[in-house]
This record gives C-alpha cells, structure tokens and sequence, in this order.
C-alpha cells in the first residue's frame, strides 16, 4: 500500500533546519544525519558544499560528514530564481579528555581516578582502581599499609587494577612516574559495610508523577543507573548493604541486591530491629472483576511478579512461609489453585495457577496483608468484539517528541490519529478513555494511572518514531512497530503490529520487549505503538493527510478486533 503522494508547496525560500538545532550537543563525531525544510519544493539546497535533495512540499532529509574544527557549524545554502539564503547552524561534541601526551612534563587525568566520591562495600567485594595516564609510565597503588599494587596497561591511556574493598578501608595512592617526574593522587576510601553497624532503609515514593495516587512505588534497579526492575511498596524495609555516589545499594534478601536513588530512602533509627518476614495462611476470594489472592505477612516485602502464560509467578524475598493452609472460593471463574515452595532459606515463591491466560493483575499491600488481585477475563460477543470494552488511548506527548522536516509535532501528530481512533471504536459500541485530547502536556505517569482509574481492559499508547544519532536514515530499515512489557500484553502486541501492517503498507519491523513507562501497568494489556518514522520526509507528510491517519487508526482497531475475538474464543 502506497503512501499518500507529497503535495507540492510554491512559497517563498524559508530555510529551517529541525535538527541539529542550534548548539545541539552531538554524540557521534563521523557522519549524522540533517533535516528541516526550506519552504518551497522548488528551491535547490547545498549543505556544506553537497547538493541535497528537496522534496516536492520542501522537506529535505541528508547524510552527510558531522562539521570538523574549533567551531563546528553546518552551512546551508538554498536557492531560488537566483535568490540565496543562507544559514549557519553550529554544533557541540561531548568535551575530549584531556591529552595525555608521551613526552615533555608528565601529565595524568586526575579528573578520571576511581574510586572516587562515595563508596561501600563489603570487604571481600573487588574494587576497580583506574586512572587514566601516559603510555609510556609506570603506575602503581600504594596502600595504606605500605604494600604497592602495579596498574597494567590497557587500551589507550587507561590504567587498571582490581582490590579488595578491604584494601582500600584508608585511601589508597596512585602514583604515576616517568623519567624524574612523578605524580601522586588520591583514591577515596570504601566504607566498610561489613564492619560497620548493619544499616536500615525506608523506601520512599520515587515516582514523582503518581504521589497522588494509589500507584506510589519505589523504584529499583539491578545496575547503578539501569532499567526498572522492582517496584516496591513505599516503607518497605530493607538494609543497606552498599553506596555509590548518590545511590544505595539494598538487599532484598540474602542473594539479592538491587540498587535505588538515596534521595528515595530514608534511614531508620539504629536501634530498630532488624524485619523478620513470615508469610502465614492465605485465601483467594471472589468479587465482581477480580479474585484477591490475600497473605498475611509480617511485614512489608520486597517482591515480584511474573507472567507465564495462565500462571501468575509471586516472588517475596527475605521472607519465609509458614503456610499451611490456602482457602479457595468455589465460584472462583480465574483462579484454579495456588502453591508455593520455599526457593530459598529466606526466598518464597507462590505460584498462582489460572484457568486461562493471564489478563491483568495488581499488587497491593493492604492492613498486614500482601494481596495480589487477579483480574477476570471480560465477557466478549465474537460477532462484535469491542462492544462494551473500555480501551484507553494515549495520543503519546507532550512533553518532548520528535518533529518532522516541515515542523510537523509528534504530539500533534498522534493527537489527530487518537481522535481517530477514538471515533472507530466508539462505532464499534466501545467506551474510549483518551489520556489527553488537547495540546496541553499530560504526565508520563499519568497516563496509565488514567487508564486504570477507568477500568480500561486494554491500553495504547500512539506514537511516531525517530532514530538516534549515527544511524543513516537513508539506509536504515524503517516502518511499524509495536511494543509490550509483560507477557500478558504479547498476544494484543502481536495482533495489533499485524493490523499496522497491512492498513500503513510500511515495512513489518516487528514486536518489541521493552521496559516502557506506559507498558509497564499490569491491570490491562498494554502496549505502544510506533507507526512511521517522523523524521523521514515522505511518512511526515503522509502523516498530515487525514486518510493516512484514518489507516493508522483502523490497523489499531483491526488488532483489538483480533485480540478480544481472540478472547471470546476461549472456554
């Protein structure tokens, strides 16, 4: 299926470049890509010397050598009927390290030294000693006992070692020499969290943008720095077993640990005992929607859930079970049975066995009781699957977004798509809950929050794509894809990029795992979908015609159509 042919703009030369924008800090320093628009179809285009096509409606994409020197700057030049305009647009680089050179005074990179800043570890833990100096030098670690440990050379000017925390208790000394110069510098010291008194952490609500909500969690992470893993409740008790900088690192049991921002923990008094978690008898009971998995337990866990086809897998860690007993309802329409095993002396894992596949669940911890609600398949008629379903739209943005050659908003752009849509399903005899329907920005978490106030049995997020710096958008594959979180998301994923697919006619890029913030409710399927590439010329402008977003919308509709069919199918 063809794209809309791009209409032909006659205005006057207006030449704007969209990206790099002024003073654009750029990542890659060899070859990038160059787009915006010079107002008028008609105009020729030279950048830095290269001739660059323009597109009937002005739209001009290009690859091309990132500017080099002291001031790097892109020169456009277009040209109409003999008349120039011309512009400049500079453009910055990540700062270079500092020069290290072989001869002449000894220089090091004192900026580059670790360990450096805060820091604890348990003394058997290794630690990387680096800093980076001349090729041709020695480079040792003195200790504060007087033995020296040698740094080896590795890539370029980076010198390394690995100690043990315990080594480093007092600050250690690098020290660097070359013919007569030596230079010495300073490593911080390792707090020794085995040595000192056992330290204790209350989580704190780290996601700013639901404190009004139920949905508060505290947010850890298995890598300094790295993606979403565990989504605590707020005070939940956990001691802190390392510091990096401006995080901790908290043990979630004893072969576990995962990292948090410090700014999200606060300290519990020193003589407070140390949690002792004992999950007890639970119950699954019955209500309307949902079936309440309930289990007593001491004290507030960490934990989690994962989705494996028609189980629920709960995981509470530094706890242990004394579970004897797991009363069942008899009307129970989800829920088949629970059982659970003690994976390890102080790891319990409940596994919750389901009569069909998982559709949406929620973890909650409520008076001494970690409730994990499990919800029931909707009631879907075949002949009309979206009749009577509750589906959330998220027109993706503001704020941020990707912009197109000739200026046209990703936000804007998704917003027209979402209405739409929003006019498909409801003719199909849904309820549509649109997370935004003006321009107005709207809170990333927000968003799902939204969608689960309204009790939406499904959740997509629209969007438009874009490419990272150093990819040639010339070359690069592009076209629809559609993204997913939890497992019980895939099955819509799947039927959604299927209806993307043969409605847009841009080439299939697949289904997409990823750990998105409006992918990540658990209530309802949920998923994101990237239908063209913003930043090519020919998707922007087929995203401006009203029937190009009418074929965006109704490749969602085909896919829910397939899902909840998919559904009414089912024993």
């Amino acid at each position: 299926m063809a794209l809309p042919p791009i209409p032909a703009v006659d205005g006057p030369l207006n030449l704007h470049v969209v990206y790099p924008s002024s003073n654009q800090l750029l990542t890659v320093r060899d070859s990038n890509y160059i787009f915006g628009s010079t107002g008028t179809g008609l105009a020729r285009l030279r950048i830095d010397g290269a001739d660059v096509p323009v597109l009937p409606n002005g739209a001009f994409l290009a690859w091309l050598a990132v500017p080099a020197g002291d001031s790097p700057r892109y020169e456009l030049l277009a040209t109409r009927n003999g008349l120039d305009v011309s512009l400049t647009v500079p453009v910055r680089f990540p700062a270079t390290p500092v020069p290290l050179p072989d001869t002449g005074r000894l220089i090091v990179d004192r900026g580059s030294v670790a360990p450096s800043g805060t820091l604890g570890l348990r003394g058997d833990e290794r630690v990387r000693v680096s800093i980076r100096a001349p090729q041709n030098a020695n480079v040792a670690l003195k200790l504060s006992d007087g033995s020296a440990v040698a740094l080896t050379h590795g890539a370029g000017v980076a010198w390394s070692t690995e100690v043990l925390a315990r080594d480093l208790a007092k600050a250690g000394t690098i020290v660097v020499h070359r013919g007569r110069d030596t230079v010495s510098v300073a490593t911080a010291p390792v707090t020794q969290m085995d040595v000192v008194p056992r330290r204790f952490g209350s989580l704190l609500n780290s996601d700013v943008d639901a404190t009004s909500d139920t949905d508060q969690v505290s947010i850890l992470r298995p890598t300094l720095g790295g993606t979403y893993k565990w989504l605590l409740f707020p005070k939940t008790v956990l001691e802190i077993s390392g510091m990096r900088g401006s995080s901790f690192r908290m043990r979630l049991d004893s072969q576990l640990e995962a990292w948090v921002d410090s700014s999200a923990v606060q300290s519990v008094a020193a003589t407070a005992p140390a949690p002792r978690r004992t999950a007890s008898n639970a119950r699954v009971s019955v209500a309307a929607q949902w079936s309440d998995l309930r289990i007593p337990v001491t004290e507030k866990p960490a934990y989690q859930v994962d989705v494996s086809g028609d189980a629920l897998v709960l995981t509470l860690y530094g706890t242990v079970s004394n579970i004897d007993i797991v009363n069942f309802a008899t009307n129970d329409p989800t829920v088949r049975d629970v059982t659970w095993d003690q994976a390890a002396s102080d790891r319990v894992r409940v596994t919750v066995h389901l009569r069909h596949r998982v559709f949406g669940w929620l973890a909650l911890w409520d008076r001494g009781a970690f409730v994990l609600r499990v919800r029931h398949l909707p009631a879907v008629d075949a002949s009309r699957p979206l009749a009577g379903r509750v589906i959330a739209i998220d027109p993706g943005h503001p704020p941020i977004g990707t912009t197109g050659p000739t200026g046209l908003y990703e936000a804007d752009a998704v917003l027209a798509v979402g209405q739409q849509l929003r006019a498909m399903l409801e003719s199909r005899g849904a309820t549509v809950v649109m997370t935004r329907t003006a321009r107005g920005a709207v809170a990333l978490g927000d968003r799902p929050i939204t969608a689960r106030r309204a009790n939406a049995e499904a959740f997509v997020s629209v969007h438009l794509n874009a490419y990272p710096d150093g990819v040639n958008p010339l070359r690069a594959r592009n076209g629809t894809n559609t993204y997913f979180f939890f497992d019980q998301a895939e099955p819509l994923a799947r039927a959604v990029q299927r209806g993307l697919v043969r409605n847009i006619g841009l080439p299939d890029m697949g289904i997409n795992y990823d750990n998105l913030a409006v992918a990540r409710q658990s209530w309802m399927p949920a998923i994101l979908c990237e239908g063209a590439f913003l930043i090519v010329p020919e998707q922007e402008a087929a995203l401006r015609d009203e029937g190009f977003q009418k074929r965006y919308a109704a490749g969602i509709v085909e896919g829910l159509e397939e899902y909840f069919r998919s559904l009414a199918a089912r024993p």
